[in-house]
Order: C-alpha cells, then structure tokens, then sequence
C-alpha cells in the first residue's frame, strides 16, 4: 500500500511547496485548505492534479475535522503522515477597530480548529498504533506595521506553537512519531520541505519529540552536497 500523506493548514507559499513535494513522492494524497478569503485560489473539492484530493474542511466545528479524516483515509487507503502547516494571515488594525464577530470567527477557525485537528489526528494515530504527525510553523509568521499590531495571525501563530511544543513534549509516551519543523526565511520554502520530508522519510524514533529548524547547512548535510 502506498503512503498516506495528508496535508492541512493556512493557504499559502509554504503550503503549496509542501503540496508540490508530495505531488512528487506519492501516487496521491490529501489536501485540506483553510482559506485565506483575500487570497482564494481555488475553491474546496477541486483540484489540479489527479493525485491530489482537496476535501472540505471548516476548522470551527469538530465534527467537521473527524469527517475530514475519515475522507483522507477513504482517498488514501491510511493515513501515514500527518502535516499540519500554521501560517495565519495577518490583519494589522488598531484594536478599537476589530469587530467582536470578526474575533469569534478567527479565533474559531485560526486557533480551535487545530486542537480538534490534532485531537483527531492523535486518536486515529493511537488506535494505529502508528503513523507521523508533523507541525510545522515559520519561526516569524508576520512583519509589524508601525504604530500597528497583527491581532489575530501572530496569537493563532503563538498558539499554535505553544500547542505543538505540549505534543513534542509528551511524544515519548505515544506510538506514534511527533515532529515539529519550523523555516526561518520566506523565499526557502521548497528547500525546506524537501528537507522536511527526507527527515520524515527516516522514520526514526530519534527525531520525535524535537524541533527541527532548517538551514542552508542542514540542507547540505543531508542531501550530501
């Protein structure tokens, strides 16, 4: 049976590189998309390529992310290899300007959403009593404006972070692999995932539980340049 590789996470260039990566390894995986409204490049369900199947998915609702992986694995047989890719958009406002609504909206779908993700994930993994759940953040998620803050992408981004070093740091007591990865630089991104899954690639027991933070030289080691 060929590898499960399901991706999900904020539309963006490090997560179609990621997508492009495993377009090239797989004879198909699954892809879930949380849009970036100002920023549509496709809508949910469609897809250009016939490895790929793009599924619906709204972060607010748990139900929705436990109909979500039965889907990945329906298209995929198994899921091997879970990567949850966080880059939340930026919204730089002055605050008496956010709209309370606005802030229900992204706080449910930019921070929620992943805990009833990776609840999901971390059942369907257990019950296997295998598999890899990767996480993976840049290490600056936005730039500040002067005289302004980015009121929803940094804290969906701090949140993220904090709720995948609480995985790393209980990995060792799982069957299965936790990973996080982080990119340092824009304009890295298809170096860095394949980096990323060279690493998975390895499977080894020794690189759960750990951050994995890329750089030129690591990317030389690796592929032996």
């Amino acid at each position: 049976m060929t590898r499960g590789i399901f991706l999900a996470g904020n539309e963006s260039p490090l997560f179609s590189a990621a997508a492009a990566e495993a377009e090239n390894r797989v004879e198909k995986y699954a892809a879930a998309l949380i849009y970036n409204p100002a920023a549509v490049s496709g809508k949910p369900g469609e897809s250009g390529s016939a490895k790929r199947i793009s599924l619906v998915w709204n972060p607010a609702s748990s139900i929705s992310s436990r109909t979500l992986l039965l889907s990945a694995e329906n298209w995929l047989g198994q899921i091997n290899d879970a990567l949850l890719i966080c880059m939340p958009p930026a919204s730089f406002c002055p605050a008496e300007s956010i709209v309370p609504a606005e802030i229900e909206t992204q706080v449910n779908i930019q921070i929620k959403g992943w805990f009833y993700l990776v609840r999901e994930l971390a059942l369907y993994f257990r019950a296997r009593g295998s598999g890899t759940l990767a996480l993976v953040i840049p290490e600056t998620v936005t730039g500040g404006r002067e005289s302004l803050s980015d009121f929803f992408g940094a804290p969906a981004a701090a949140s993220f972070r904090a709720l995948a070093q609480e995985l790393l740091s209980g990995s060792a007591a799982e069957p299965f692999h936790v990973l996080g990865f982080t990119l340092s630089e824009a304009g890295q991104e298809k170096e860095f995932t394949a980096w990323m899954y060279k690493i998975l690639d390895e499977g080894a027991r020794r690189n759960s539980g750990k951050w994995h933070k890329f750089s030129k030289l690591k990317l030389f080691q690796n592929f032996g340049f």
